[in-house]
């Protein structure tokens, strides 16, 4: 999502200000039993063997050059413990029974025969049941996720049937994004063996990348609820969603704020690119200059280019006021294991929550 430029300055640059998480910061060489210890005394009271979680959360600090900030680590416990609980494999119920229905609809999705999928899952497993058995009795997504590296290795037609039909995407005390992660594993401290994959299921690996994800890159945000959101809907999704409501503001057009400055896969200017095509006579800016600056949706560049400056002059002339530069995504969340209408701005409301009493210890 982010150019390589941001992605390596990212590494360097972020920190704490004032209590706040995402200030640029230089991270200053920490004493790592001095960290580990902050970490001791911040872990909530219930987690258990926390010298081992506070030395994989340190590791990970050491390892992307992060200021070690009281704010920066509060953040960190604060998703983990919304996330999993300081649960390194976190249980989910019912999880075998969401895997094989999401898989049915992936598979309808592809065109691919029920027949042939369940041929496949009746075929016996290395312990001797059929990988329909074990499915059905899974508890973690490291164990499901484990299931269909066997099933894509051992089946003949496994990778035809199934490679990328994993219904596991996220992974680890985090729940960080597995894509994210194979995308950023330039820099892992830790020799392993086997795929990045299955280093998001280990407590080492999901810090190490659930951290990346949180703080790995350079913001200006005054509040870290928009860190918090933005682990849930995607890097500046915050910054984004303010963007479209001053866009709304000047051209009228009802835009969700969803921070998709881009419409994903589409081949016809979205919403928010249309919205903003007409006011490129006001700007001076033809539709191709208006593209170019707005797939730096995923950068702090974006904040430098003429649009995005020209629309919030434009949106705050008509309000009469400052208008904020970050807001909570409008956006629903979606996933087989959500069974009640959550949002970003729940998700992130208890993030800071917790956060925030993480700072009273």
């Amino acid at each position: 999502m982010m150019n390589g430029r941001f992605a390596a300055l990212a590494v360097a640059t972020l920190g704490l200000l004032q209590g706040c998480v995402g200030h640029r910061e230089e991270a200053p060489e920490a004493d790592p039993a001095k960290v580990r210890a902050q970490l001791l005394r911040l872990l909530p009271a219930q987690v258990k063997d926390r010298e081992g979680w506070a030395e994989d959360i340190q590791v990970a600090f050491q390892a992307q050059g992060l200021a070690p900030s009281k704010g920066n680590l509060c953040a960190v416990l604060a998703v983990t413990e919304q996330e999993s609980t300081f649960n390194a494999d976190p249980q989910v119920p019912n999880l075998g029974r969401i895997a094989r229905e999401e898989i049915d609809r992936r598979a309808a999705r592809l065109h691919i025969p029920k027949l042939l999928v369940d041929g496949a899952l009746q075929t016996p497993s290395s312990n001797g049941k059929s990988y329909q058995q074990r499915l059905q009795a899974v508890r973690s997504e490291k164990q499901l996720s484990a299931l269909y590296d066997e099933v894509i290795g051992r089946l003949p037609l496994g990778r035809t049937l199934l490679d990328g039909l994993n219904p596991v995407h996220t992974g680890g005390p985090m729940q960080v994004s597995i894509d994210f992660a194979e995308q950023h594993s330039k820099g892992y401290p830790y020799d392993y063996q086997g795929t990045v994959r299955q280093e998001v299921f280990s407590r080492r690996g999901g810090m190490y990348f659930g951290i990346a994800h949180l703080l790995g890159y350079p913001t200006h945000y005054d509040r870290p609820l928009y860190r918090f959101a933005d682990f849930n809907a995607g890097w500046y999704a915050s910054r984004n969603a303010a963007f479209q409501a001053a866009l709304s503001r000047v051209t009228g057009a009802a835009l969700a704020l969803d921070g998709d400055l881009i419409a994903p896969g589409a081949l016809m200017p979205g919403k928010t690119e249309t919205a903003a095509r007409t006011l490129g006579p006001k700007l001076g800016l033809r539709n191709p200059q208006i593209r170019s600056q707005l797939e730096k949706e995923g950068s702090l560049a974006l904040e430098e280019t003429d649009l995005y400056q020209g629309v919030f002059r434009l949106a705050e002339a008509k309000a009469g006021k400052a208008l904020p530069r970050a807001v909570l995504p409008g956006i629903e969340l979606k996933s087989p294991k959500i069974t009640r209408k959550l949002t970003t701005a729940w998700f992130a409301g208890r993030v800071d929550e917790r956060y925030q009493r993480c700072m009273k210890r």
